[in-house]
């Protein structure tokens, strides 16, 4: 069937607690993982793609405008696990700036370690992007408390992807820390090659495939669905 994102998971969570049969196109990362028992189902024909990660990308020329800020942006990453608090947090209804500020507050060595050789903001304006979805909203406000950590004047929008592209390739926002590649931007990355500054790695082992409950425990791969 069909759906958004959150009657997914609505339909997910029922279907959990009555011990029901379900399957659901899932991605990782994703506060579902956290929330409930569930596993991967081996997909050998890569129907859904290989593993992705997703990368910081900048608008050119802001390493030499705003190097400070370049500099956190480089030191930035963080894992899978890392970010599942912050997103449920969100997803309970915290407000997007106390969750973050709250996982910083409780990763003090992380945090030192990514704020190494950061010089101070003095107030520097940076505008950070990202995609309408529960982990994007969750990096980007860890990482926009940091900045205002270090006294930059760090501001946030939320854009379609397609967008967000388009308004970092031609210089209107500052950076995002959400583009997913190989795979799932890998048109928008080709179509802005060399108008935009790729800046690193921040979360390896990002997939998009199906899972299921633990329970259902005869179901494994993909090929099981169709016995």
């Amino acid at each position: 069937m069909p759906s958004s994102t959150a009657a997914m998971v609505s339909t997910l969570g029922k279907a959990i607690k009555n011990k029901e049969p379900i399957v659901v196109t899932a991605f990782q990362p994703h506060w579902m993982f956290a929330k409930y028992d569930m596993k991967w189902l081996k997909d050998p024909k890569n129907i859904f793609g290989k593993t992705q990660h997703f990368s910081t990308v900048a608008r050119n020329g802001l390493q030499k405008d705003n190097p400070g800020a370049y500099k956190l942006l480089q030191n930035f990453h963080w894992t899978i696990s890392d970010s599942y608090s912050t997103m449920l947090k969100i997803n309970g209804g915290m407000k997007s700036d106390k969750a973050a500020k709250q996982y910083i507050k409780s990763h003090p060595k992380k945090v030192n370690k990514i704020l190494q050789d950061v010089p101070a903001g003095h107030g520097q304006k940076i505008k950070l992007v990202y995609t309408p979805y529960d982990y994007e909203r969750a990096v980007t406000y860890v990482v926009k408390n940091l900045l205002v950590q270090k006294g930059y004047q760090a501001t946030t929008q939320q854009l379609d992807v397609s967008i967000m592209w388009q308004a970092l390739a031609s210089k209107k926002v500052d950076a995002t820390m959400v583009a997913q590649l190989p795979v799932s931007h890998a048109a928008y990355a080709k179509k802005y090659r060399g108008q935009v500054d790729e800046v690193r790695i921040n979360l390896p082992h990002a997939r998009i495939g199906l899972a299921v409950p633990t329970y259902m425990k005869d179901v494994n791969s993909i090929e099981d669905l169709k016995k």
